[in-house]
């Protein structure tokens, strides 16, 4: 299952925060958004399917973030959680933590914003286009991943 939001990068796209990655609906980005990747994402985690939200509910969940811009890509592994609601409307954050809201698409997160490559980082503080590909293979009944 997968989710797939186009969104674009923003001149003051820096990534460097340290325990978190986010993509906003919002048109704008202050230099203070040092986690935000793109801006003006044309989907938020409330219009996601229900089976997908259903599935990275699951702990065992691998949950797959993959960022394509122009000839760079980047992959970032997380997990499910319970608590996982898929409610705002407006952004998307992966946490390496285990914390939860409402925004939140996945924990455990092996890197944040300041591990993405930064050639990926230029091409988005320069307004690139970017897809992000969300998707979530669920456990089986045994606590083992399907392949």
């Amino acid at each position: 299952m997968e989710e797939i939001i186009r969104a674009r990068g923003h001149e003051h796209v820096s990534a460097a925060h340290a325990s978190t990655f986010e993509v906003t609906s919002d048109d704008w980005l202050t230099p203070a958004g040092d986690c935000i990747l793109a801006v003006e994402a044309d989907r938020t985690p409330a219009d996601f399917d229900r089976a997908f939200v259903e599935a990275c509910r699951d702990p065992d969940a691998r949950i797959v973030a993959a960022f394509e811009a122009g000839e760079r890509t980047e992959t970032v592994v997380g997990r499910g959680h319970p608590e996982l609601s898929f409610e705002d409307d407006r952004s998307m954050v992966g946490r390496t933590s285990d914390y939860v809201d409402d925004r939140t698409i996945m924990v455990a997160a092996e890197k944040a914003a300041a591990g993405f490559d930064r050639e990926l980082v230029a091409a988005l503080s320069d307004g690139a286009e970017v897809t992000v590909t969300l998707s979530v293979e669920p456990a089986d009944g045994n606590g083992e991943r399907n392949r």
